[in-house]
């Protein structure tokens, strides 16, 4: 019987798979945190097309707006978040 092994270059890559779902998972949760009141999604682009404009006052639109659209471009372009 022998024993299947799996390419060093396979482990890497899987490792990097999971650390950028990990870090794709800590960007909602923060988005989470800081919209308690949101029901904030797996897919923010959804977030912005649905949203429906003058459904909160503008201070609060103009803040949920910033803030979902920084999180997703994070996302897109792979960037941690800034602390």
């Amino acid at each position: 019987m022998s024993v299947l092994r799996m390419p060093g270059f396979v482990r890497r890559r899987t490792r990097a798979a999971d650390g950028a779902q990990d870090w794709a998972e800590r960007v909602r949760d923060e988005l989470a945190s800081d919209l308690p009141d949101e029901d904030i999604g797996e897919d923010l682009d959804d977030c912005l097309d649905f949203y429906v404009m003058g459904s909160k006052p503008r201070c609060e639109e103009a803040e949920y707006l910033r803030l979902v659209q920084d999180a997703r471009d994070q996302l897109l372009r792979g960037r941690r978040p800034r602390t």
